[in-house]
């Protein structure tokens, strides 16, 4: 969906049926594991030939760790939902070309379905291939990105094509089965997302479709977009739902100009919104009079998001200008200020549109089911273990810098690179993607961040006194998901000079944070003199629970707990707490490890309930 600024906003919208949404009375039949017939009536949706409204909320079972998928569709069928959207994110399932992963922790999208089944609750698929999400590269594979010339989300590239292929074929294996028609809950197929926020070119969009038809689904299909972008590039596959983006019922009304007789209805309707690193607060949004408004007019509608749940380890993606201008990277909680919370806890707007849904819609929601217990620990301070540094090995020697994708095959991480210069002067780090930490003979002299902060510089100068080896380690967030800079390069993809002239012949050190050099690192011989020290030290839970690690006194950089990579930290927040699931946790102690790109000594981490204070 659209990042970048509210796409409508809608209040007090009129209370009569608009442009074709039909208002009369509806059937409410649940997914019982015999075939149905789900397709488009006039201007509607239809069950069995019948009226049927969707009443959907969106979770990602790649944000919700699969212990807690039962507990999350549960708290959105209490809201009065009867369906759940789901995002599959490409990149989650295939990180190598043909190597897909479907079955381990929470990759087993399936099961997830069969899940929604079983709580009595419809599936509406969105597969993408390009999902957005606020999910790095909007889900696809950073391993296109080797190919410094692909062309993403077009049909005229044969490599993307292929790749595109293949992960639908391997899709549709496991999600034809579960499609209504077969017994399942899968009502219909999102073919491509907000296409027309992107490219005006039909025949791709007609391509996908014929890649689930060649797979034996032939629908039903939708699209989703926003209606000034529908307005101006009209990349609407004919036939399709139209799902509209941040609609209001003035809105919704426009659709059939596109969509014919085919349904429209509300694709993301936002009952909250996402947040950046950097950002004075935590966004949010109030979707009550709008919501209220759509479903009196006879539209169906998907809540973006009912959950949000986490940006565990490297999935948060990040937005910028359509010039690559203005980065901004996503926190690693997901909670969107969404009715849900991360934790899978009521929100104050869960009970409010829990209300709007039943008395509007006409339905009867069971109680929500019982919360997760939080836990507890006392604080604790991890020492100091090893130093990256001292594990950087066997160099790579290359002609100059460049991006890390092309280069060494690696999706975002760290990378060092080092350069001996005979003088002082300035040296010149422009493209950096995204932070570097700049070192002369192992002493911190400056950073250059692409986020434009108070706190951070991101100039791009940074000032070498003399003759020095020059050390600049370099960090990534993720990819943007957004706009035409997605697939985006990581690392220093931009011209880096010192007095002017290019850095040439310099040695590289790629570091993935997956990598086996983690846990290969040799321990410190003597107190740490710059940062990227991996500290390590054990948390004892008090009580069994969730809990959220506060990080506020530490700098930047990436937190573990128990062998999980949680996400990043970074002190200019707003984020300061990372959750970590009771189910990853166990009786006894849990070990912890923070690598911090700053930092030489360790500081303390508290327990702390909720992400922040101003969550009920």
């Amino acid at each position: 969906m659209r990042r970048r600024e509210f796409i409508a906003i809608s209040l007090l919208a009129p209370l009569a049926m608009s442009g074709g949404a039909w208002a009369g009375p509806a059937i409410d039949t649940a997914p019982d594991g015999r075939p149905h017939r789900f397709g488009f009536g006039e201007r509607r949706f239809e069950l069995d030939g019948r009226p049927f409204r969707i009443r959907s909320g969106e979770m990602h079972p790649a944000r919700i760790p699969r212990e807690y998928w039962q507990h999350r569709i549960r708290m959105a069928k209490a809201m009065g939902l009867n369906t759940i959207a789901i995002y599959v994110m490409w990149n989650h399932h295939e990180r190598r070309p043909g190597v897909f992963d479907w079955q381990s922790e929470n990759r087993d999208v399936a099961a997830f379905i069969r899940l929604c089944q079983a709580e009595g609750m419809w599936v509406y698929l969105r597969p993408g291939p390009y999902v957005c999400g606020e999910w790095t590269n909007g889900g696809l594979p950073a391993y296109l990105l080797r190919d410094p010339d692909i062309k993403l989300r077009t049909k005229d590239d044969p490599a993307f094509m292929a790749a595109t292929l293949r992960y639908i074929g391997q899709l549709a294996a496991f999600v034809k089965p579960l499609m209504a028609a077969n017994g399942g809950p899968v009502l219909m197929i999102q073919v491509e997302n907000e296409y027309s926020m992107f490219a005006d070119d039909v025949d791709y969009l007609h391509a996908l479709a014929d890649m689930w038809r060649v797979h034996g689904i032939d629908g039903p299909f939708s699209v989703s977009d926003g209606w000034k972008d529908l307005e101006r590039r009209k990349a609407y596959l004919p036939g399709a739902a139209l799902g509209l983006d941040g609609a209001d019922v003035d809105t919704l009304g426009k659709g059939p100009t596109y969509a014919g007789d085919a349904p429209v209805w509300v694709g993301e309707g936002y009952p909250g919104w996402l947040t950046h690193w950097g950002e004075s607060a935590f966004a949010g949004k109030d979707y009550v009079d709008t919501l209220r408004s759509i479903i009196r007019a006879g539209y169906s509608f998907n809540l973006y998001v009912a959950h949000g749940g986490t940006n565990f380890g490297l999935t948060a993606g990040s937005n910028a200008e359509d010039d690559g201008s203005q980065f901004q990277p996503v926190i690693t909680s997901y909670d969107y200020a969404a009715p849900i919370d991360e934790r899978g806890r009521a929100s104050p707007a869960y009970a409010t549109l829990r209300d709007v849904i039943t008395r509007e819609a006409g339905v009867k929601a069971p109680r929500p089911p019982a919360d997760i217990p939080a836990g507890r620990f006392a604080p604790f301070t991890p020492a100091a273990k090893a130093s990256l540094w001292d594990a950087l090995g066997q160099a790579v020697e290359l002609p100059q810098p460049g991006p890390n994708e092309v280069l060494f095959g690696q999706d975002q991480g760290l990378v060092v690179y080092r350069k001996r210069v005979g003088h002082g002067g300035t040296l010149r780090l422009e493209g950096v993607r995204d932070y570097a930490v700049v070192y002369a003979d192992g002493r911190e002299v400056g950073h250059v961040s692409r986020v434009t902060h108070p706190a951070v510089s991101s100039s791009p100068d940074v000032t070498i006194a003399g003759e020095a080896v020059i050390d600049v380690l370099v960090d990534t967030f993720g990819h943007i998901n957004f706009g035409p800079r997605l697939g985006d390069h990581k690392g220093l993809v931009g011209p880096v000079t010192f007095e002017g002239a290019p850095a040439r012949d310099v040695q590289a050190w790629p570091l993935p944070l997956d990598g086996a050099w983690l846990d290969e690192m040799p321990a410190l011989r003597g107190a740490p003199t710059r940062g990227g020290v991996l500290f390590e030290g054990a948390l004892s839970l008090d009580k069994a629970g969730d809990v959220y690690l506060d990080m506020s006194a530490w700098n930047k950089g990436y937190l573990w707990v128990n062998g999980r990579l949680l996400g990043r930290y970074w002190h200019i927040g707003p984020q300061q707490r990372l959750y970590c699931p009771g189910a990853w946790l166990k009786h006894g102690a849990n070990t912890v490890r923070v690598l911090d790109l700053h930092r030489t000594e360790g500081a303390p981490i508290s327990c702390a309930e909720r992400m922040h204070d101003g969550l009920a």
